[in-house]
């Protein structure tokens, strides 16, 4: 039994972490002034934020065409008896539901589906840890379970600077982006029931990266070691200054630097910067 995985390029992993555990992509697309790029492939994360720096509308995302997928689950039935397609949280794109669409379509191959209910790098926690699995030959109904388990110890925060981005994408309520702005909060957000929620209103954002610190040293000290990412929206020097601290202060632990790439950089906006973990070896 050969399982094969797939993930969308909101996991926003390198093309060599999937050329190493052997995950396929398929990419979501950001529309910059009528023009459609898909992101991974047409356009990188830098070129994307140098474009959009000076517009006044706000770019928009689109999520893979279901023929993407049916393409790409075609292509794998030649090599492969199965798929899980791992896909971030079906609370803010339709883009899980697009693949699952796309599995009932395609007869030669059976498609599992997972949603992470979540996104960026902790989406491919879920990724690696499946191809993993998979290269040491175990399949769907093997791996789906370890999946379900590394979700109740899964934790992910990020931290904005403007809240309009998220209100004006309808992945935020207008009210929240609004008490956010006129009190000039950095509030850290989170992932719950699938939906983007503030998570606890902060003053500033040297506090809120405090606060996410205290929940990570919350975390290490259930759990020890611990699998960590610091993701940023297009500021690397401040995102890997704080993986460098945090690397030093907790060495039983392995860290990773990542970024928010277009589709999730259109809602958070330039200069967002996030964590996210998860136990090692769940």
């Amino acid at each position: 039994m050969k399982t094969a995985i797939v993930t969308d390029s909101t996991a926003y992993l390198t093309k060599e972490e999937r050329e190493k555990y052997s995950i396929h992509m398929v990419p979501l697309s950001v529309v910059i002034d009528q023009q459609s790029y898909e992101e991974e492939v047409s356009i990188t994360t830098e070129e994307f934020y140098d474009k959009v720096r000076n517009e006044k509308q706000l770019p928009k995302t689109t999520q893979p065409a279901i023929g993407k997928f049916v393409a790409k689950y075609q292509e794998l039935a030649e090599d492969y008896d199965e798929v899980i397609t791992i896909h971030l949280s079906s609370g803010i794109s339709g883009t899980y539901q697009g693949a699952l669409q796309a599995g009932d379509m395609v007869e030669q191959i059976e498609v599992f589906g997972f949603d992470s209910e979540i996104a960026c790098a902790v989406q491919g926690f879920y990724a690696i840890q499946a191809a993993k699995m998979a290269a040491e030959g175990k399949n769907a109904k093997e791996i789906l379970p370890v999946l379900e388990e590394m979700r109740q110890i899964m934790e992910a925060y990020f931290i904005v600077n403007d809240l309009a981005h998220l209100q004006r994408g309808g992945r935020l309520s207008a009210g929240a982006a609004l008490i956010g702005g006129l009190l000039q909060i950095k509030p850290i957000l989170y992932f719950n029931e699938k939906v983007i929620e503030p998570f606890e209103k902060i003053r500033t954002r040297k506090k809120a990266m405090k606060r996410v610190e205290e929940l990570l040293a919350e975390a290490v000290s259930r759990h020890n070691e611990l699998d960590v990412t610091i993701i940023h929206a297009n500021c690397p020097e401040e995102g890997q200054q704080w993986m460098d601290e945090l690397q030093s202060q907790y060495p039983q632990c392995s860290f990773k630097l990542s970024y928010f790439g277009p589709v999730i950089g259109t809602h958070l906006g330039e200069g967002s910067i996030g964590m996210g973990w998860f136990r090692k070896n769940a």
